[in-house]
């Protein structure tokens, strides 16, 4: 009786996990479904509308004004204010005090992670001053490589041959996409590289801060919040240092002569910070209502749209052999998404067996208990 009872058990669960392709069928013609598709169209489009923005705008503000640093700072200041209104707008409607970290938590977990995020940003928007958008968006992308190298450094991903592959795809898409090309600066491409180092280490040290429980950070209002003051400390002394002097003189912001040309540039100013903002809100928004790799793939399509916008509208130059570049770099990182998804989905199988055998065990034990009892009853009489 208790091994039918089992097996039964076993049955409901292998078709609760393994549903039939009939049901699949139904499943994606079904209204929820179709709604479903839909909200994760929006959601792609929101995040694309301020990535895509913010870079183009980004770019054209920097050429005109050649003040990278200072521009990254006051966007940094304006992304903290707006992230303490919100944290109090939040407290006062739900009645629920929001986290705040002590200072040996802060000094030791979020300032690498803000030092890094700080350096990250504020190179590759000085990088604006000497390349062009689509050398930037592809140099950029071989972030993957480091964000990769940092997550086995950190022990969040595995080791594995298949990664060798990916970082050989990347790396030689990339030296085909800067090779011979009309318009590659040096000093441009090595403050991007390096941004794309410090890129991995970024969101290899904020992975692990949001992954402990212990912190408290889970939120991403309550970590864009904490991070932002070690990003305007690291920022600040290199933008007084190199942009100091040229911004306290120029007539377009300090040394203003005309009200209307200030108020116009500071309201620039805002609505870049704004697009920041929100830039940050759509890419947590993104990763919350979907996954990660649902938000991989659509970064990967993101790249070849910023691309392709670069070429149309500011005249970005690509040849043959960069173009393959773009190509065999864009495989590389499609690979490395298809791989983590093969991963993930063995790890979920393997959970999901190890359910099943301690479902097993659990069961066992019943029918163990049942049968003692069973026995005990017999001999009691």
């Amino acid at each position: 009786m208790g091994k039918k009872k089992k097996y039964n058990d076993l049955e409901k669960l292998r078709g609760l996990v393994n549903p039939t392709a009939t049901a699949v069928k139904k499943s994606i013609c079904s209204v929820g479904f179709i709604l479903s598709a839909i909200k994760v169209l929006a959601l792609v489009l929101f995040y694309y509308t301020f990535s895509i923005g913010l870079t183009f705008y980004n770019k054209a503000f920097i050429n005109h004004f050649q003040i990278p640093l200072s521009f990254t700072l006051s966007h940094l200041i304006i992304k903290f204010i707006m992230a303490g209104m919100v944290r109090w707008i939040v407290e006062c409607r739900t009645k629920t005090e929001r986290v705040t970290l002590s200072w040996r938590p802060y000094l030791l977990q979020i300032a690498p992670t803000g030092m890094a995020s700080g350096l990250d940003i504020g190179l590759s928007n000085w990088s604006f001053e000497f390349i062009t958008v689509s050398l930037y968006t592809m140099t950029k992308s071989s972030a993957v490589i480091f964000i990769l190298a940092f997550s086995i450094l950190f022990r969040i991903e595995k080791a594995r041959w298949s990664l060798s592959i990916v970082v050989l795809l990347v790396s030689m898409g990339l030296f085909m996409f800067t090779y011979h090309s009309t318009q590659f600066n040096l000093e441009g491409f090595i403050m991007v590289m390096s941004a794309s180092v410090l890129s991995g280490l970024r969101w290899g040290l904020a992975q692990v801060v949001l992954q402990k429980q212990e912190i408290g950070l889970s939120n991403p209002l309550d970590m864009m919040y904490h991070v932002q003051p070690w990003m305007i400390i690291v920022l600040l002394p290199l933008a007084a240092v190199i942009e100091g002097i040229p911004l306290a003189t120029t007539s377009n912001f300090f040394r203003f002569y005309d009200y209307a040309l200030v108020s116009k540039n500071l309201a620039m100013v805002f609505v870049g910070a704004s697009l920041a903002f929100m830039l940050e809100f759509s890419e947590f928004l993104f990763v919350g209502q979907t996954s990660c790799l649902t938000f991989s793939i659509s970064g990967i399509f993101k790249e070849l749209c910023t691309l392709y916008l670069a070429n149309k509208f500011n005249g970005d130059q690509m040849n043959t052999i960069n173009m393959i570049g773009l190509l065999v770099c864009l495989s590389g990182i499609t690979l490395h998404v298809i791989l983590k998804a093969l991963h993930r989905e063995d790890a979920k199988k393997n959970l999901m067996n190890r359910e099943e055998r301690m479902e097993m065990i659990r069961s066992e034990g019943q029918d163990s208990d049942e049968e003692n009892e069973v026995f005990n009853a017999v001999r009691d009489r």
